[in-house]
């Protein structure tokens, strides 16, 4: 089967992203410069980068290296035109996370933001023994209704997510990291419009 997220448009991604009916863009881009700032690391890497968004948070006197790792080479190309002003530390690697974990490289913090629902908590484990990060930032969203996908004119463009989809439960991630050797370390929740609330797990080894 091949995976949905190479046929999903990046236009049509974010454009959903940012409704004032979801906020999940606006919303994660301020997450993610707290989870660029928080640690005392120099290299930092990205799952599931799509179009880079918060990536303008990197701090160059603070980041030696960040890698943008995604399955979509489009997404990829339009990281590397979007943040042309960090290129000389900017590395954007096509990544199946399903079954290419060994192509990844070491990093001393890995952010994984509405990335575990789609790969799964076990080939999430071994994506973090790979890079083998001090620190593990993730942000996943919690969904009230059980209705995962927000509604919006581009809802179809989504539909054939169902088939990779994962629900994600708090607990559940905690268990996974703590079975690898990562302890919880901070938690917090940022409520969306619509009743989701996207909820970040920091751990450490």
């Amino acid at each position: 089967m091949a995976n949905p997220w190479k046929e999903i448009s990046l236009s049509d991604y974010e454009n959903h992203m940012q409704l004032d009916s979801v906020m999940q863009l606006q919303n994660m881009n301020q997450m993610m410069k707290g989870q660029f700032d928080a640690y005392p690391v120099s290299s930092v890497m990205v799952l599931g980068i799509a179009g880079g968004n918060g990536l303008e948070h990197i701090d160059k006197s603070k980041y030696q290296k960040v890698y943008g790792i995604d399955i979509n080479t489009e997404y990829l190309k339009a990281v590397e035109e979007r943040y042309s002003d960090i290129s000389e530390i900017l590395e954007c690697i096509q990544v199946d996370l399903i079954d290419e974990t060994n192509k990844l490289p070491n990093a001393e913090l890995l952010v994984a933001n509405l990335l575990i629902e789609y790969i799964g908590y076990d080939c999430f484990q071994k994506a973090v023994e790979h890079v083998c990060p001090k620190y593990v930032s993730c942000i996943i969203q919690i969904n009230a209704d059980g209705n995962w996908v927000s509604d919006s004119p581009y809802i179809h463009v989504f539909d054939d997510l169902d088939k990779v989809h994962h629900q994600m439960e708090e607990n559940l991630l905690i268990q996974a990291m703590k079975d690898i050797g990562y302890n919880l370390i901070a938690q917090t929740e940022n409520l969306l419009p619509n009743g989701k609330k996207l909820v970040q797990l920091d751990f450490n080894c």
